[in-house]
């Protein structure tokens, strides 16, 4: 097995301390430096790079976002966030995403010994993931860690939200279009590039975006302030409007609903599915179960096989499905669990995926199936 080189940049010693046990112990990590400053880091980085950087944001001589730039600059490494739940630090770690960190793990500004033990598995599976990322170009083919579960806990599937629709159900049609996009790591900056190509015309979208509890206001804030459409975490009973993308708030599942006139979304406590809350498999399992061909199911860059039923429920329920391809992923595993289903149409472009939209709501989109 390829050890996974990860360093660890915090100024706290005792993070560093307990990040550096709790990642040395994985079979398939190494923790080659644990630093106190970006100062330190790039001359260690200089005898040895890592595959991987854990680091935290307000650190002396040098702040996190300017060391993060430099890297990428550099040469572009994978990056988990490892930042407190503090406003300024929220803003700092959207700020973050966007300048390249493939992922934001939590950490806990109170018993900050007994929290990181307790995170342990989110922090795992984040360095996982992230070692698996594709900042520039392909790697090798393999050069990376084969994916090992992160969370050992029993995996759920969306059954423990809602039931799957009866067998032999018909296909239903909902009163309106409505797109859904489900998206994990690297999925920050994608939806950064497809939003913000959308229009005020496009149909009401609904997403769901892997990301901790409390940073998906920051996140949708910062979407909206640069998008031509509204963006805006969602709550419950929120209707799915025309121009409006609507946000899963972090720790919690979203699903569509039908009403009377329009959709709206329910905004749920639940369990983990497919170790995530919220979960791209609930979402799409609803809009399959009430919206049935009058959607459009987008699948994108991602670990793991979240989402990948749901696509295909949407499928057979007569949406239109659609995964984004492996060359423009930063990981290349949601998508490809889609694929291997039968549950995608195309694959397409990151790049494309806005025009699918635009065209899609316009009546002007083809499924090109079987091409």
């Amino acid at each position: 097995m390829k050890q996974i080189k990860v360093m660890v940049v915090d100024d706290s010693a005792v993070v560093r301390q307990v990040l550096s046990g709790l990642l040395g112990r994985e079979p398939d990590m190494q923790v080659t430096y644990a630093v106190a400053d970006p100062i330190l880091a790039g001359e260690r980085m200089r005898l040895q790079w890592p595959d991987v950087v854990v680091l935290d944001i307000e650190m002396p001589r040098m702040d996190g976002i300017t060391f993060l730039r430099k890297i990428m600059a550099e040469r572009p490494t994978p990056v988990v966030i490892c930042s407190s739940l503090t406003d300024k630090n929220t803003r700092s770690s959207m700020e973050a995403l966007a300048a390249g960190a493939v992922a934001v793990v939590c950490k806990p500004k109170m018993d900050l010994r007994q929290s990181l033990h307790d995170g342990c598995d989110e922090l795992v599976a984040a360095v996982r993931s992230a070692a698996q990322a594709r900042l520039q170009a392909p790697a090798p083919p393999g050069t990376r860690p084969a994916p090992t579960p992160g969370i050992p806990a029993a995996k759920l599937s969306a059954d423990a939200i809602l039931p799957p629709m009866g067998e032999g159900a018909a296909p239903m049609r909902g009163s309106g279009k409505v797109v859904a996009l489900g998206t994990s790591t690297g999925g920050t900056q994608a939806l950064e590039r497809v939003l913000a190509e959308l229009t005020p015309g496009a149909p009401g979208i609904v997403i769901v975006q892997h990301m901790p509890e409390q940073f998906t206001a920051a996140f949708a804030d910062r979407l909206n302030s640069l998008c031509q459409i509204t963006v805006k975490e969602a709550r419950n009973n929120d209707p799915v409007l025309p121009g409006q993308a609507l946000i899963a708030p972090g720790g919690r599942h979203m699903l569509l609903r039908r009403g009377p006139a329009q959709y709206f979304v329910e905004v749920v406590d639940g369990p983990l599915v497919n170790r995530h809350r919220p979960s791209v498999d609930v979402l799409f399992r609803s809009v399959a179960k009430c919206a049935g061909s009058s959607a459009l199911g987008i699948i994108m860059t991602g670990m793991g096989d979240d989402g990948a039923v749901g696509l295909l429920e949407m499928r057979q329920a007569g949406a239109r499905t659609l995964a984004q391809d492996e060359q423009s992923c930063v990981v290349y595993g949601m998508p490809r669990e889609a694929v291997k289903r039968g549950a995608a149409e195309r694959s397409v472009a990151l790049d494309a995926i806005s025009r699918e939209i635009l065209q899609y709501g316009s009546g002007e989109w083809r499924s090109n199936e079987g091409l």
